[in-house]
């Protein structure tokens, strides 16, 4: 029975040698040939950890990915962003594929170091996704991105000195302003996968909110309704923000707020039974809720029915 080890890569260096690779010419940052990596027999059965970023482009990898709720061959180029001190695995299948191809981009926090990208960095949501929420580029959004690594690639392949950091930087930048240009794209153009996703989530809503889980434990958090969907919270924040306008949490709350309405409106429960039945520990805070949702008290809602 095979177990799961699990392997931190400090720095670059480490992970070029791990991947039988010639020492980086850069010590804080490298742009790797994927075809050029060896993948050893074990390396399936490995939860990884970095102590830098590692964004990625793979095609034809002999690999498959859960996308949403959909599952997709690597026969067009897919994205990964993997931010230092996050735990990940992939399986790929080690036949021999002719055609592999791709790159990683590895950057150590320290090359980032006294510059606004080490901030700013971390507002690129999508260092959060998991790698079965990769983005899947077109061919000229893949042309795009391969541009901007080979001109990091080529600066400090020739140039190695003070205006170095200054130069890639930008660089680096324009690709992840890209990356988020695209993912934006990606929320609207995969329509199968995503609208499944919402129907998903109604049906997951809808079964809560009928059930004695709202009671007992409330309204359900934005973990729990990730957790259900296989995707990550942020993942979801930004799909539901780009095909609704709305957070998870807006969105929760709606749902809410219509169950409420339906109470209201059909039932001689009290304002504080029904606050009760929502989840809510204490009926002024759901009234204040529902009074900020629909800009009227519960009892003048229920009023207006009469």
């Amino acid at each position: 029975m095979s177990t799961t080890k699990n392997h931190r890569i400090k720095t670059i260096t480490e992970f070029h040698q791990l991947r039988g690779l010639p020492s980086p010419e850069h010590p804080l940052i490298s742009v790797i040939d994927y075809s050029k990596i060896k993948h050893s027999a074990d390396t399936n059965s490995i939860n990884w950890m970095l102590d830098f970023y590692l964004i990625s482009l793979k095609r034809n990898l002999s690999a498959k990915f859960n996308y949403g709720q959909q599952q997709y061959d690597f026969d067009e180029g897919a994205m990964f962003f993997i931010a230092p001190n996050q735990v990940f695995r992939i399986e790929v299948d080690h036949n021999p594929t002719p055609k592999r191809s791709g790159w990683m981009l590895l950057i150590h926090p320290d090359f980032l170091w006294k510059t606004p990208l080490a901030k700013t960095i971390k507002n690129y949501e999508y260092f959060d996704y998991s790698v079965n929420e990769a983005l899947f580029l077109s061919e000229k959004e893949e042309t795009i991105v391969n541009g901007i690594v080979q001109n990091i690639r080529q600066e400090y392949h020739s140039n190695i000195d003070k205006f170095s950091q200054n130069i890639i930087i930008p660089q680096i930048e324009t690709l992840l302003n890209y990356a988020e240009r695209f993912y934006q794209r990606q929320f609207i153009t995969r329509k199968i996968a995503n609208h499944q996703i919402l129907e998903k989530l109604e049906k997951l809503l809808h079964d809560y909110f009928d059930s004695e889980s709202l009671t007992e434990k409330g309204l359900p958090t934005v973990k729990y309704i990730s957790d259900n969907l296989n995707i990550t919270p942020s993942y979801l924040r930004g799909l539901l923000k780009s095909l609704t306008g709305q957070s998870t949490q807006q969105h929760i709350h709606d749902k809410m707020i219509d169950k409420a309405k339906e109470k209201l409106s059909t039932t001689n429960l009290s304002v504080s039974q029904i606050a009760f039945e929502l989840g809510f520990e204490h009926p002024q805070s759901f009234s204040k809720l529902f009074k900020n949702k629909t800009n009227v008290s519960p009892l003048e809602f229920r009023q207006s029915f009469n």
